[in-house]
């Protein structure tokens, strides 16, 4: 039973279509001079302008403006992890990337992507979800940062939140996974349609 707040991240659990998902993931790459935040298993990713992972920065309020991926744009999916050399030359598997880290010559940072649309993910509420909230949208009740995190585990430490919406946001309420009584619900999420980059047709 979820009766404390533990959030982490999102967490790609089934498909939409009633298939299980069977871990699936994309690779994309980091900017090899270092991007600016750590990313963390479980964190909300978009491909910025320059066209490397980044961490998305907003709520997901709405479609437009505060979209996951800024105007419009959505995101491209939830990371996994990633992969990359060190100063000392060995490949290195971790669960998050350091912020700053920068590649060595002739290197890449590889992350791994869930950019399944329809995947459905398992995530935390930050406080009391009743039956109600299902088929509710919620969001970010805050932005994540490279400090909703724990670079020990390196998974994320964001929650979804419980007030929940019936206006435009980035997620879907789908399912409790835990008791609809607890504290702090488990529920299983889906990007809404214009909140992922796949099914939004606005470029970057």
């Amino acid at each position: 039973m979820a009766t404390t707040a533990a959030p982490y991240g999102l967490k790609p659990v089934k498909r939409a279509d009633g298939m299980s998902y069977a871990g699936a993931t994309s690779q994309y790459l980091i900017d090899p001079a270092g991007e600016a935040t750590n990313l963390f298993t479980g964190q909300v990713v978009i491909i910025g302008a320059d066209g490397y992972l980044a961490l998305s920065t907003a709520t997901g309020a709405d479609i437009t403006t505060n979209n996951l991926g800024g105007s419009g744009v959505g995101a491209i999916g939830v990371f996994m992890g990633c992969e990359y050399v060190n100063a000392q030359g060995q490949l290195i598997h971790s669960m998050y990337y350091p912020s700053g880290y920068a590649a060595p010559t002739g290197t890449a940072i590889k992350a791994y992507v869930v950019d399944d649309p329809n995947v459905l993910f398992q995530v935390q509420l930050d406080g009391a979800g009743a039956q109600t909230v299902i088929g509710t949208n919620t969001l970010f009740p805050s932005v994540q940062s490279t400090s909703t995190g724990s670079t020990t585990t390196g998974n994320s430490t964001s929650a979804l939140d419980a007030t929940v919406q019936t206006t435009a946001g980035a997620f879907r309420i789908v399912a409790h996974v835990s008791p609809a009584s607890d504290a702090f619900p488990d529920v299983l999420v889906k990007f809404n349609p214009s909140a992922h980059s796949y099914l939004n047709a606005v470029g970057l």
